[in-house]
Formats: structure tokens, C-alpha cells, sequence
């Protein structure tokens, strides 16, 4: 049995928890292991490309392209939080951790899926600024503003990430300490817990719901005013530019709302399909705009591409050498 303590109803309340992953597909976890390892690999290699390359190249230092890096840091550690545990799991058949080490996996994916949403709505404002306002653009967004949004975004981040693990923490888990899932998610450790859900449900749903509505509002609003402006430049070449950047950071956005609706919807409707089809459908949410957003930014962003394939002749020249 695992280690517990007394909750205050006399219950057993679990402090270790096994995380099964996919639990109905036990004896295929190591055939598992290699699309999910590779899949890692993938987001590792094309998040820290772009964010190496705007890192070393200075023309690239501006507000636009930081926000690029910031979204791929926050990717890189989106998957960090939960994938290396998942590989570990899928070769020991089953995960263990403690519940502090479960409180603090689930407080690193609230809070970078918060930094997510902000740094996308951040970039929408970016962009509108540059669009809509592009003579006073250097002038509004300066150092001084991006590092103000940057703190904002990662108080509000912070505050989130432990309301969610404040509402957990406070239960005692008596139900079971299996937890049917390859990560702490909130409701998934919730519901081992004794007694009624149902406030901490409502409260997680809705903190979660509202920031990403008012996220998504600003956004909209955002691209509405971006739109309007580019119908309205005489420049086809103006025009062009400025739909083909907002089109690569919508097209983004739309992966990582859509991936967050996806699951959202089928957890809610857990009834109607299979444990393990809802954990696919949260990897999905929670691994692929990650790995996507690095490698639309480096196809469809010229000066970000550019850089890239000077630093790919640059490596093949020096592997040519004798």
C-alpha cells in the first residue's frame, strides 16, 4: 500500500499516486514509447532552433520575433512538464510520485498554459500596434512595455497556477491513488478525492474559461482592427505582408485553441469515449502546438527561414571541411 495519512473524515488520504498513462493499453507502453520519444525530439530540436536563431542574430532582436522565442520557451517547457515523466512511464509500465511532486507538475502546466494564451495575445497587440499604428510603433512598443506585458502575463500565470494547486491541495484523497491519466491534470486528481468535486470543478473550469475567453477577446478584437486596416492599405506589397503575418500567427492560434477546445469538450463527455482516446486527445492539446508553432514560424517567417538555412550552409561547410 501506499504511503498516507489521516484525512480530517477518518479516510485514508493517499500521498503517493501511480499515473497509468494509458491504462488500457498496458502491454503496448513501450510501442508507445517511440512515436511519443520521437515526437520530443522533434519539438526539442525545432523550438530550440528558432530560439537559438533569434537569440544570436541581432536584426532579429525586436519585439515581433522575442515574442516568437517567448512562445517557444514556453512550448519547450510545456512539453518538458509532462512528456520525459510520460517516456519514463511508458518503460516502467506505471509512473510513481509524491503529491507534492504531483501539486508542483500540475502548477508548471497551468502556469505554462497560461503563459501560452498571454504571449498570443501579447502578439496579437504587437501586431495590431504595427499595423494600425505603424509610425508610433517603436515608440509604443518599447523595451519598457514588452517587459511590463512579460511580468504581467507571468503574475497572472503564477496566480492561476496556484489558485488551481491552493484548490487541490486543500482534499484529502481517500477514493484511490491511481490516477488514470500520464499527468496531474487538475480534474484528474481531483476526482480520487473524497466527498463532493463539484466547487472545485466549477472554480477550475471557470478561472480557466475566463482568461482564456478574455485572451480570445482581445484577440479578436486584435485581428478585427488588423484586417480593417490592411483592406484599407493602397500597397498591394503592403497588404500582402501584413495579411502573411497575421495569417502565420492565426493560423498558430488556431492549433492551440482548437487542441485546448478539443480536449475541454471530450472531457466533459468522458462518457461517450474511452479513457484512452481522452488521454490522446490531451496529448494532442497539450504536445502538438508546441511542436507545430516552431516550424510554422520557421517556413512561413522569411527572416526567421533565412537565418536558418545561412545557419545550415554555415554547419555543412564546416562538415566539409577535412
Amino acid at each position: 500500500m501506499t504511503g498516507g495519512g489521516q484525512s480530517p473524515e477518518g479516510n485514508l488520504s493517499y500521498t503517493d499516486f501511480v499515473l497509468l498513462g494509458f491504462p488500457g493499453l498496458q502491454q503496448f507502453h513501450f510501442l508507445l514509447f517511440v512515436p511519443f520519444f520521437c515526437l520530443y525530439l522533434v519539438n526539442v530540436g525545432a523550438n530550440c532552433m528558432v530560439i537559438y536563431t533569434i537569440w544570436v542574430e541581432e536584426s532579429l532582436h525586436c519585439p515581433m520575433y522575442l515574442l516568437i522565442l517567448l512562445l517557444c520557451v514556453v512550448g519547450l517547457c510545456s512539453t518538458s512538464t509532462v512528456l520525459p515523466q510520460m517516456l519514463l512511464g511508458f518503460l516502467g509500465h506505471a509512473s510513481r510520485v509524491s503529491l507534492p511532486g504531483c501539486l508542483a507538475q500540475m502548477f508548471f502546466i497551468y502556469l505554462v498554459t497560461n503563459l501560452d494564451s498571454s504571449v498570443l495575445l501579447m502578439m496579437a497587440v504587437d501586431r495590431y500596434i504595427a499595423i494600425c499604428k505603424p509610425l508610433r510603433y517603436e515608440d509604443i512598443m518599447s523595451k519598457h512595455l514588452l517587459v511590463g506585458m512579460i511580468l504581467t502575463a507571468l503574475i497572472r500565470g503564477i496566480s492561476m497556477a496556484c489558485f488551481m494547486v491552493i484548490l487541490a491541495s486543500r482534499l484529502p484523497f481517500c477514493r484511490s491513488n491511481i490516477i488514470q491519466y500520464f499527468a496531474c491534470e487538475h480534474m484528474a486528481l481531483v476526482s480520487l478525492a473524497c466527498g463532493s468535486v463539484s466547487h472545485n470543478s466549477v472554480l477550475g473550469m471557470g478561472v480557466g474559461f475566463g482568461i482564456i475567453i478574455f485572451d480570445g477577446i482581445g484577440i479578436l478584437a486584435s485581428y478585427t482592427s488588423i484586417v480593417h486596416t490592411a483592406l484599407q492599405i493602397t500597397s498591394g506589397s503592403l497588404r500582402c505582408k501584413a495579411v502573411h503575418t497575421c495569417s502565420t500567427q492565426l493560423l498558430v492560434m488556431f492549433f492551440i485553441y482548437l487542441s485546448f477546445l478539443s480536449s475541454s469538450i471530450m472531457y466533459r463527455a468522458d462518457h461517450l469515449i474511452s479513457q484512452d482516446m481522452h488521454n490522446l486527445l490531451s496529448t494532442i492539446y497539450l504536445l502538438l502546438p508546441s511542436t507545430l508553432n516552431p516550424i510554422i514560424y520557421g517556413v512561413r517567417t522569411k527572416e526567421i527561414k533565412q537565418h536558418i538555412l545561412r545557419a545550415f550552409r554555415r554547419w555543412q561547410v564546416k562538415a566539409a571541411k577535412p
